[in-house]
């Protein structure tokens, strides 16, 4: 403990920081893991971690800051560990990865039924919008646990995908079909649940 402090008074801290910051980390991991379960089990193992780490806590930000930079690594963890089990358990195949879902016809054109909408130019940032983002939310639910995985890695955990090809032990073709299959599923997804509904 810092500073002479006792255990009574750290256990106060933690307290008063669960009272404070609880409902804040578990709308952030509910917000990037889209699971009720997995955020409260986040939320827990922040508060565990903090405690386990809180001698080694030097002040040099907020305690705010600190747990949701310590919530943000077990985040990334908990996606990267969800892409591996998925991996493991569907021995991801040509047939999975290399499936058409029902956009593209056998010479790879467009099927006219799935051919993207033109979303034109928006006038306000899309994410700024909360009716957007539920809709995104919705959508990125709807995909299959690994590409939702894969597309938090890379593009809300802002990763690098030659990193991410490593950390998870697949090779850059694989990651990027996935990705590509996820944002296709993603785009129609938010046509039929955003821009038709407008």
């Amino acid at each position: 403990m810092e500073n002479g402090e006792s255990s009574n008074d750290s256990n106060q801290n933690f307290r008063e920081w669960i009272d404070l910051y609880s409902d804040q980390l578990y709308s952030w991991a509910f917000y990037k893991t889209s699971r009720k379960e997995t955020a409260e089990d986040l939320v827990q193992d922040t508060f565990v971690a903090a405690m386990q780490a809180y001698t080694k806590f030097e002040n040099k930000s907020s305690i705010k800051t600190w747990l949701f930079s310590i919530l943000k690594n077990k985040i990334y963890d908990y996606h990267r560990n969800n892409f591996k089990i998925e991996l493991a358990s569907e021995k991801l195949n040509s047939e999975t990865i290399n499936s058409r879902n029902n956009f593209f016809d056998k010479d790879e054109e467009w099927i006219n039924s799935a051919h993207p909408a033109d979303w034109g130019e928006p006038n306000e940032n899309l994410l700024d919008n909360l009716e957007f983002n539920k809709a995104l939310k919705k959508c990125l639910e709807k995909l299959p646990p690994q590409w939702n995985s894969a597309i938090q890695l890379k593009y809300l955990a802002s990763k690098d995908g030659k990193i991410i090809c490593q950390e998870l032990g697949i090779t850059p073709t694989n990651f990027w079909q996935i990705l590509h299959r996820a944002k296709l599923n993603l785009r129609k997804c938010i046509e039929l649940n955003w821009f038709n509904k407008k």
